[in-house]
């Protein structure tokens, strides 16, 4: 199974950028978009080989995830049973007969932290969904934390900013512990490697970015992960694609 999550920040906005080719030419078989912000899918994705999901959020033009898969799941759900965060169509949970794929959009803590405390909440409540379910599952997604100081360029600077509290990286550091492994650190273990990069300043050009998108997965399906990076050099987003190979 080949899997690419991305925060595309607009799903309009990157589909005049190549998305549908470059969808063609990636030819995985789950794909998991973050931030597409619309509610309504364009009329080119009834011609790719997949099955789309799509979760918008009630509020125009923000937030929102599709999934798409070659796949038929066994079952669909979207939200995790909290109406104040499923109102913002942050996370699809996809069934295969041996283990769950889940597509999440983490809330950003904002500026002045003034949604640090809806982020903590969204933490825990999904925590407590993700422990429900009953098989091994692969949770792919924009996480809006950067978990260690190596996966952001400038960690003293950005000490209880938005995506660096000590808070938000406990919790995920705890989620961890529950029994979840982050893929691309059992390949890559240095720093200079991130997948989100601010608009400005040339932020990307000079690499001063943050690792904030994810592939986890259950310890259980650890044996075979085969392969998990960021493609760093796609681009039509601020963020670049994070990717994760399972064998059978």
């Amino acid at each position: 199974m080949k899997l690419l999550t991305w925060n595309v920040n607009g799903l309009k906005s990157i589909m005049s950028k190549g998305l549908i080719e470059l969808i063609k030419n990636l030819e995985y078989d789950v794909l998991m978009l973050q931030e597409v912000k619309t509610s309504q899918l364009p009329l080119d994705f009834q011609f790719l080989p997949y099955k789309a999901f799509l979760n918008p959020s009630k509020r125009k033009g923000y937030s929102g995830t599709l999934t798409l898969s070659r796949m038929e799941p066994i079952s669909v759900k979207y939200g995790i049973g909290a109406e104040e965060f499923d109102d913002e169509g942050r996370v699809i949970t996809l069934e295969f007969p041996s283990l769950y794929v889940i597509n999440v959009y983490f809330p950003n803590s904002g500026e002045e932290l003034k949604r640090l405390d809806f982020k903590l909440k969204f933490d825990q409540k999904f925590q407590e969904f993700v422990q429900g379910l009953k098989k091994p599952t692969v949770i792919c997604g924009d996480f809006n934390v950067a978990h260690e100081e190596i996966d952001i360029a400038r960690p003293k600077d950005n000490v209880n900013h938005a995506g660096f509290t000590p808070e938000e990286r406990k919790w995920f550091h705890e989620f961890l512990s529950t029994g979840f492994i982050d893929t691309f650190r059992m390949f890559v273990k240095d720093g200079g490697h991130y997948s989100w990069w601010s608009y400005r300043f040339h932020a990307r050009e000079k690499n001063i970015g943050w690792r904030i998108d994810y592939c986890l997965v259950s310890k259980e399906l650890e044996p075979m992960v085969k392969k998990a990076e960021i493609l760093e050099k796609v681009l039509g987003s601020d963020h670049a694609p994070v990717v994760l190979e399972l064998m059978d």
